[in-house]
């Protein structure tokens, strides 16, 4: 073939390949997406470059769903195609009749430049930061926060209707106001630009002080008012108490330094902290934790375990209750706290043959509940599988229960293989004589050595209102005792044992 004539039709097949269709190429594009063109033009393109072929185009105006992002390149739905389209020839979509707004319920939470969770950050928002929503993908949301264009996962988040589509609410007779979103951030003054001096949460109900605008002046306590966007809850016409001083519920803090959360999660942020006998007004209860009012007049979380309800009247004891008829040898009407260490990701000691510890614990404990219930005993687990619970927790269980006894099962290690033999703890001098029981009553079924009963400066102990032992049955780190500690002969001869010592400890009040 002349040369020419070879050039001349490689010449046009590129110019074809890299011109986008002549005709049929501008796409049908779906009117739900969440980007639109804003450029005459714009070729959508196999991949995220201008060195990438055209695969059609699309005129200002259409709408896409962004389904990707690459550098300054997204990856779009358009219609039935998909593609590449420049960045910066789109805009964020402005359908006023689906125009949502989003909002973060929990704090840092990321927004993402792809919706992975492998995506760069690109910045955070906190519970109840207000974000515009774009679109979604699967799973993600498509927000533009701050000016920064990201993806956030769908389920921290609560999307509700823009101002634009809600009248003002009128200043009527309305008497409270309940919240519609996951979490809301009450403000010193009706501007969002104001201090956060409070959050609230999706269902509560707050009285009614006034209406500015927007806004809505809620009463979160008996002396403490804040600000929230009328949009984002209910009016009704319903009126809802408002606890006074004497009439607020009050929980007691347990200890120094207990830590006061943002959110009701130990994964929070620390906010403040309070001291052991400190009264902290109750807002609400969620779960396991208290909405707190402070001092300052901000609110806080704090875990039910680590306070006490009620007023404080020195040490705090746990309900007193009617004595059952018991006879020797039984354990009818006693409540025992059985309480496995550690658990969940936190394993414990390991041996040297590789046993965990949080596992014999477990065991050796399910082995015991089983001799205490055959005596009549009420018996509460700590944990009953592989779980984490929090210290303070435990003990919390066995002040909520009126534990008459708490026993803290675990076993020792120590960089001495040479060590053996099992302990008894105890902590205050109320604890002594359940130790001394525990103490007999495994020296009696046990092969191993004694270390007999020590003062054991242990939180389970330190922090506990009840009779409380905390028990090493045997040393881990020790290669022949670990092989003995292993068995299920050596567990239910251990759970006897502590089941005699708790016997014993309970038959000697009688008749006191």
């Amino acid at each position: 073939m002349n040369r020419k004539w070879l050039t001349a039709i490689i010449l046009l097949f590129l110019l074809i390949a890299n011109f986008p269709p002549a005709f049929g190429g501008h796409m049908a594009v779906a009117e739900t997406g969440g980007t639109q063109i804003n450029a005459s033009t714009v070729n959508l393109r196999t991949g995220p470059g201008l060195t990438y072929s055209v695969a059609g185009s699309l005129a200002k105006g259409d709408k896409v769903t962004v389904i990707g992002q690459e550098g300054e390149w997204f990856k779009v739905q358009a219609g039935d195609s998909t593609g590449w389209v420049a960045s910066w020839l789109t805009s964020a979509a402005t359908d006023k009749s689906s125009a949502q707004t989003a909002v973060s319920s929990v704090d840092r939470l990321n927004v993402r430049s792809q919706p992975d969770l492998s995506a760069s950050v690109l910045t955070q928002m906190n519970a109840g930061d207000q974000a515009k929503l774009i679109g979604e993908t699967g799973d993600w949301v498509e927000v533009e926060f701050r000016n920064t264009r990201g993806f956030v996962s769908k389920q921290y988040i609560t999307a509700t209707k823009t101002k634009s589509e809600n009248p003002a609410p009128a200043a009527n007779n309305a008497a409270s106001f309940e919240i519609a979103v996951s979490t809301l951030n009450v403000r010193k003054k009706a501007d969002l630009s104001s201090s956060k001096i409070a959050t609230v949460h999706k269902g509560e109900v707050y009285a009614i002080q006034s209406f500015e605008g927007n806004w809505v002046q809620i009463r979160l306590s008996a002396d403490l008012t804040g600000w929230v966007y009328a949009f984002y809850g209910h009016l009704s016409d319903q009126s809802v108490k408002t606890a006074t001083a004497s009439t607020t519920e009050k929980v007691t803090v347990l200890t120094d330094g207990t830590n006061l959360r943002a959110q009701p999660s130990t994964a929070s942020g620390v906010v403040s902290r309070a001291n052991a006998g400190d009264q902290l007004g109750v807002v609400v209860k969620q779960g396991d934790w208290y909405k707190v009012a402070l001092p300052d007049g901000q609110q806080a979380f704090i875990a039910t375990w680590v306070v006490t309800a009620g007023e404080a009247s020195g040490a705090q004891k746990a309900p007193a209750k009617q004595p059952a008829n018991r006879k020797a040898g039984t354990l009818n009407g006693v409540t025992i706290v059985l309480d496995p260490g550690h658990g969940g990701n936190d394993g414990g000691t390991v041996g040297v043959r590789g046993t965990v510890e949080k596992d014999l614990t477990l065991k050796t404990a399910e082995a015991l509940s089983h001799y205490l219930r055959s005596a009549g005993a009420e018996v509460v687990m700590t944990r009953q599988s592989d779980v984490f619970v929090d210290l303070r927790k435990r003990v919390s269980d066995g002040h909520q229960s009126a534990a008459d006894a708490f026993i803290s099962i675990h076993y020792d290690a120590i960089n001495d293989n040479s060590v053996h033999g099992f302990t008894t703890y105890f902590m205050h001098s109320y604890q002594q004589q359940l130790g001394k029981a525990i103490n007999a009553g495994l020296e009696g079924k046990l092969s191993l050595d004694s270390r007999g009963v020590r003062n054991g400066n242990y939180l389970v102990l330190r922090e506990n209102q009840r009779p409380a032992v905390l028990v090493e049955l045997g040393y881990l780190s020790n290669f022949n005792e670990e092989r003995i500690v292993t068995t299920s002969q050596f567990r239910d001869q251990a759970a006897l044992g502590l089941y005699t010592g708790i016997v014993n400890y309970f038959d000697a009040q009688l008749g006191q």
